[in-house]
C-alpha cells in the first residue's frame, strides 16, 4: 500500500467506553466518532485533548452519546476546529441526543462542561452526506474521498469508506448484518480487501436467538408482569435502538390484543418520532415500498404515547404501565427518578435492553 495509513485508538478498545479513533492518512487526520457517556467525565478524554487540535475532519458513525457525545465539549474547550461529517439521521437525532442529555443533567445539578448553545455550535459545522455519496477533500487532503455505507445497527448508523489512491480503509464499528423492522442489514459485506479494516468484536461471543423467538420471550416477560399488577421501566437511550424497541413493542401489543398503556418518555420525545417519520428514505426497503403502496408510516404509533415531562407520566392512569425512559445508564435522567420510585415495590420490573456504561445488565423480576 503506497498510502500511509495510521490507527490510533482514543477510546473505546478492550472494554465498553465510548468510541473515539485518529486515522491519519499521508498526514491528513481524521477523528473518526467522538464518543462520551452517561457520565460525562472529562478524564476520559483526555487522548482526545492532546490531538483535538490537530484534526482535520471529524467523521460521526451513529447519533447516540457513545458515539458522539464528547462533539460540544470538544469544540468548547478541546480545540477541536474541524468540519464535521455525518448522515441527515446521525446530525438530527445526535442533535436531539445531546439536548435531552444537558436537559438531564440541569435539572439535578448545575452541568457547566458544555450548553444549549455548545450544542448548536458544534452541530452546526456539520455536513451531511447520503449514504454511498463521494465527498472529495481537497488541500491537505487532495486525493482522499469519503463515503458513509449502511451499518444497520441504528438509524443512519455508518460504515465509513475512506479512500486514497485507489486503496479503502474501513470503519466498521457498531454494525448489523440482520435486517430488522425499519432497517437494512450492513453494507460491510460488499467492501472486497479492504487495506485496512477497523472494526469490533463486540457480539462475537453471542449466540444470537431468532429475533421473532427473542422479542417473544421479551414481550411475555412484560405482560406477565403488567398482568400481575406491575409497572415495567425500560431504561432506554434517546433516539437509537429505542426505535426498534418501540416498533416491537407495537407489534407485540397489535399481536396479543393488549391494552396496557406505553409512554416514550424523554424531553425531546415528540421531536424524535417527528424527524424519524421523515427518514423513510433510510429505513429498509420493506418499508420504503409498504409507504409508496399504502401511504402508511410505520412510525404513526397507535400504542405508545409520547412524553416530555414527567408530570405528564404522574398524571397518567393509574394502573401497570410500560415506560421506556432515557437515560439508559440510569445514572440521571427520567428512568433514575422512575427506578427510585419504582424499586421498592416487589411487582414492578426494571429491565435493561443492552449492554454498555459500566452497568450490568440485569432484571429486577420479583415475580420469579
Amino acid at each position: 500500500m503506497g498510502t500511509s495509513v495510521q490507527v490510533t485508538p482514543l477510546c473505546g478498545v478492550y472494554n465498553e467506553n465510548p468510541l473515539s479513533y485518529l486515522v491519519s492518512i499521508d498526514g491528513f487526520n481524521f477523528l473518526i466518532d467522538c464518543g462520551w457517556n452517561d457520565h460525562f467525565d472529562p478524564s476520559l478524554l483526555h487522548p482526545l485533548s492532546k490531538v483535538a487540535p490537530t484534526i482535520d475532519a471529524v467523521l460521526l458513525s451513529h447519533p447516540d452519546t457513545l458515539h458522539l457525545g464528547a462533539l460540544p465539549y470538544a469544540m468548547k474547550q478541546l480545540g477541536l476546529a474541524a468540519p464535521v461529517f455525518s448522515t441527515e439521521p446521525v446530525y438530527r437525532l445526535g442533535l436531539l441526543t445531546m439536548y435531552d442529555q444537558f436537559l438531564s443533567r440541569k435539572q439535578v445539578s448545575e452541568f457547566d462542561l458544555f450548553t444549549l448553545d455548545d450544542i448548536d455550535s458544534a452541530f452546526q459545522s456539520v455536513t451531511k452526506l447520503t449514504y454511498s455519496q463521494n465527498h472529495h477533500f481537497s488541500g491537505k487532503g487532495e486525493g482522499i474521498v469519503i463515503a458513509p455505507h449502511v451499518a444497520g445497527h441504528l438509524l443512519g448508523g455508518t460504515i465509513w469508506k475512506i479512500t486514497k489512491d485507489g486503496e479503502d480503509v474501513i470503519y466498521a464499528v457498531d454494525f448489523n448484518h440482520r435486517r430488522e423492522r425499519h432497517l437494512n442489514g450492513t453494507a460491510l459485506g460488499s467492501f472486497v480487501r479492504p487495506a485496512v479494516l477497523i472494526t469490533d468484536a463486540y457480539n462475537a461471543l453471542n449466540n444470537q436467538p431468532y429475533r421473532r423467538q427473542k422479542d417473544k420471550e421479551f414481550g411475555d416477560i412484560l405482560k406477565k408482569t403488567l398482568r400481575a399488577g406491575g409497572n415495567v421501566l425500560l431504561p432506554i437511550d434517546t433516539a437509537g435502538r429505542v426505535l426498534e424497541l418501540i416498533l416491537m413493542l407495537e407489534s407485540y401489543w397489535a399481536d396479543e390484543n393488549l391494552s396496557y398503556p406505553i409512554y416514550f418518555l424523554t424531553y425531546v420525545a415528540s421531536s424524535t418520532i417527528d424527524y424519524v417519520k421523515s427518514f423513510l428514505e433510510w429505513m429498509s426497503d420493506s418499508i420504503a415500498k409498504s409507504f409508496e403502496q399504502t401511504r402508511e408510516n410505520i412510525f404513526l404509533l397507535k400504542y405508545v404515547t409520547l412524553l416530555v415531562n414527567k408530570a405528564d407520566l404522574d398524571n397518567a392512569p393509574d394502573g401497570p404501565k410500560v415506560v421506556l425512559a432515557s437515560m439508559a445508564s440510569l445514572e440521571t435522567g427520567f428512568s433514575h427518578d422512575i427506578f427510585v420510585e419504582w424499586a421498592s415495590d416487589m411487582k414492578n420490573l426494571v429491565l435493561f435492553t443492552e449492554r454498555g456504561q459500566n452497568i450490568l445488565t440485569f432484571i429486577y423480576d420479583s415475580y420469579t
